[in-house]
């Protein structure tokens, strides 16, 4: 499955400055808002508090983790290389934080599919919230971050 976001390439630039960005550089473990234990560029998986990762072992990991949601999404989509490539990376940001399963069931999916470009872009704002003892909680940094993802997918949604 081809990738179209390739170490060293603008599209890879762009997208790891949107989620290095929004995530931030933590080098110690930490809970993110809902008590998660997160660290480097938002990073999950496998970690527990007390963790340590060097700046270079953030960046390689935030690397590889976007080429394995990559190709999470593009298993998902229709035609992958059909989406323009601002909506592309913008939709690629969106499932490095909410998730490959929320991404390939979410509306952008879906208008993406049908080429609905601007609804797709518009459908992102709706991912802001998190579940914090069971009640969805807007969060002003997620607001932010896809009002962000929404500008630049909104740049290729003619």
């Amino acid at each position: 499955m081809a990738s179209r976001i390739k170490k060293g390439t603008a599209a890879a630039g762009i997208v790891i400055t949107l989620v290095g960005g929004f995530e931030g550089l933590r080098n110690y473990a930490y809970r993110d808002p809902v008590g998660i234990p997160t660290i480097c560029f938002g990073e999950t998986r496998g970690v527990k508090m007390g963790d340590y990762e060097t700046t270079a072992e953030c960046k390689t990991m935030l690397g590889d983790r976007l080429i394995e949601f990559e190709t999470g999404i593009r298993k998902c989509l229709k035609d992958p290389d059909g989406v323009p490539l601002n909506p592309y990376i913008a939709s690629l940001s969106l499932s490095y934080n909410i998730g490959q399963g929320a991404f390939c069931g979410s509306t952008v999916r879906k208008q993406l599919d049908a080429k609905n470009w601007r609804a797709a872009c518009d459908a992102i704002l709706a991912w802001d919230k998190v579940r914090v003892a069971g009640v969805l909680v807007r969060l002003p940094g997620l607001t932010k971050r896809r009002q962000a993802e929404r500008a630049l997918c909104l740049k290729d949604a003619a």
